[in-house]
């Protein structure tokens, strides 16, 4: 169980801070909603450890997550923008995510397996910039299955989709939330995103997340 209580941060200038306190479980999608400028990327920030609290605690199954900086924490970010570099073939793409020290034969063979896991068998020798939306979001979700982290926060992902590509890409999120039992935190403005992803909602208001 992710749990993250009291949790507090205010940029500067910000007369009342943020006060975050929540609760997500493995294999199921934790939406956060609320209005523009409410603080749900300033809440993926300091999941993530891009931003210090002024205090609280994030905790992972008992381990306080806030010892730890932004790369050794055991989360990924997907973004409304994939991230990826797009004069690299999709499965170098996907390689960054693996330890340096990684075999060439075992690489090649988890890139292979997680590109079939996201439906993508054939697309690994394409350069990333001749992908299509979906593509790209896929090939960054095999990169999050390759680095095995238990944490997936998304930052509005499907919002540059259309709607066909934005269903399929929704249902596959679920999906692998459910079979590797990711704790999965939604930001999005969107309704029918939060309503087909979320088992558990809340939304920013005054500063204060509220269940919804």
């Amino acid at each position: 169980m992710l749990r993250v209580d009291e949790l507090r941060f205010a940029h500067p200038g910000q007369s009342e801070p943020y006060n975050f306190s929540f609760i997500a479980a493995p294999g199921e999608v934790t939406a956060i909603s609320g209005a523009s400028g409410s603080g749900k990327s300033t809440l993926l920030d300091l999941l993530a450890g891009f931003l210090t609290p002024l205090s609280g605690r994030i905790d992972l199954d008992g381990k306080d997550l806030l010892a730890l900086p932004p790369e050794a924490r055991p989360v990924s970010l997907l973004l409304q923008s994939e991230s990826l570099f797009e004069h690299l073939r999709a499965d170098r793409n996907i390689e960054l995510g693996l330890p340096a020290h990684t075999g060439r034969s075992e690489a090649a063979a988890r890139i292979a397996q997680v590109l079939a896991e996201v439906g993508l068998e054939d697309v690994g020798p394409q350069v990333a910039s001749t992908l299509s939306g979906g593509q790209k979001q896929r090939v960054a979700l095999a990169r999050t299955l390759l680095r095995d982290r238990p944490v997936l926060l998304l930052d509005e992902p499907f919002s540059a989709l259309d709607d066909e590509t934005r269903v399929t890409t929704r249902d596959l999120v679920l999906t692998l939330t459910r079979r590797h039992a990711w704790h999965t935190i939604l930001v999005s403005h969107h309704a029918d995103d939060v309503a087909a992803l979320a088992s558990r909602r809340y939304r920013l208001a005054a500063g204060r997340l509220l269940e919804a």
